[in-house]
């Protein structure tokens, strides 16, 4: 198939591989995206797929905690610019959105369109959606939410970054949240939301991790090893250093923690955990990159990566 300058700027800018690599990458596998990550990867010319570099940069990802922290919403909706995303009027409809979701619980975002508008029952949440795209005057997509909401003790804390660019939500099992040990906890949940926005971790605890994720990972060590020219008898040694290196790299709970690296994650909680005067346990977190996972526009450098792949 014909592979497109769009196709090797895409891949060149998730992976940090050269153009003509990319190139010849795309051609060996098809055009299929993630293979060709992990030929790159297999060749040692790209370290594991970023996908948020693949992300767009229009909208905002915001969070929104309730006062008794039980509650709390990590909510992403989509401009077509960058310069709308800091408009007041679409900073307000974000915030607006963000408390519908807290209060009505709609399931997913085809459901909260058919749900009456908590800020007006006498419209739908479409009906409120489409008076804002009037008057905002581009077109804004409600693209998706994460719900949390804590069903014993423990708490819930957020981070934004960058202006709306990496939300996080983080909840915990801990003791009952009281007025001595509320500024420990949220100063807990804060960090670890934090970090999370830093070393964007997939999953809490490694047994977490699906197995096709994993074999996925075990197959490009193994292919990378035989390039390298390692005997079989020790691939599968080097493997389990390699894997175990994969879990510290995607499991939130074996992180070094990013604001002192002299402590891991479970330290870090352990530590509070003592402050407080009960065990806490990460339950849930979720991370949103602003259009992560969405095409990317053909940007101005596909012009020069044509030139240079010899595309047209």
């Amino acid at each position: 198939m014909a592979i497109t300058a769009a196709q090797i700027n895409e891949l060149r800018k998730a992976t940090g591989a050269g153009m003509l690599d990319c190139k010849k990458a795309l051609e060996q596998t098809d055009g299929d995206y993630e293979k060709a990550v992990d030929f790159l990867r297999t060749k040692g010319l790209a370290a594991a797929a970023k996908k948020s570099g693949r992300a767009a940069t229009e909208g905002m990802v915001a969070a929104f905690v309730s006062d008794d922290l039980k509650t709390g919403v990590l909510l992403e909706i989509n401009s077509e610019t960058d310069f709308v995303a800091k408009n007041d009027v679409f900073k307000a409809f974000v915030a607006n959105i963000g408390n519908h979701i807290m209060t009505a619980s709609p399931v997913d975002c085809a459901a909260m369109l058919a749900q009456p508008y908590s800020g007006d029952a006498s419209k739908t949440v479409q009906t409120y959606l489409n008076e804002s795209i009037s008057v905002i005057g581009e077109n804004i997509q409600i693209r998706r939410f994460a719900r949390f909401v804590v069903p014993g003790n423990g708490c819930i804390g957020s981070y934004i970054h960058a202006g709306g660019k990496i939300g996080v939500l983080v909840q915990v099992e801990s003791p009952a949240v009281t007025a001595d040990n509320r500024e420990a906890l949220q100063s807990l949940v804060k960090d670890l939301a934090m970090h999370s926005a830093a070393a964007a971790p997939r999953y809490v605890t490694r047994d977490q991790v699906p197995a096709d994720v994993l074999e996925r990972e075990k197959d490009i060590y193994r292919a990378k090893a035989k390039e390298s020219g390692k005997p079989d008898a020790i691939i599968e040694k080097i493997l389990v250093g390699q894997i175990n290196k994969f879990y510290g790299d995607i499991c939130l709970n074996e992180q070094i923690f990013v604001k002192d690296t002299d402590k891991t994650i479970p330290q870090v909680v352990k530590e509070t955990g003592a402050a407080v005067g009960g065990a806490i346990t990460i339950t849930n977190f979720e991370r949103f990159v602003l259009g992560e996972g969405l095409e990317k526009k053909e940007s101005d450098f596909a012009a020069e990566v044509a030139a240079a792949a010899g595309l047209k």
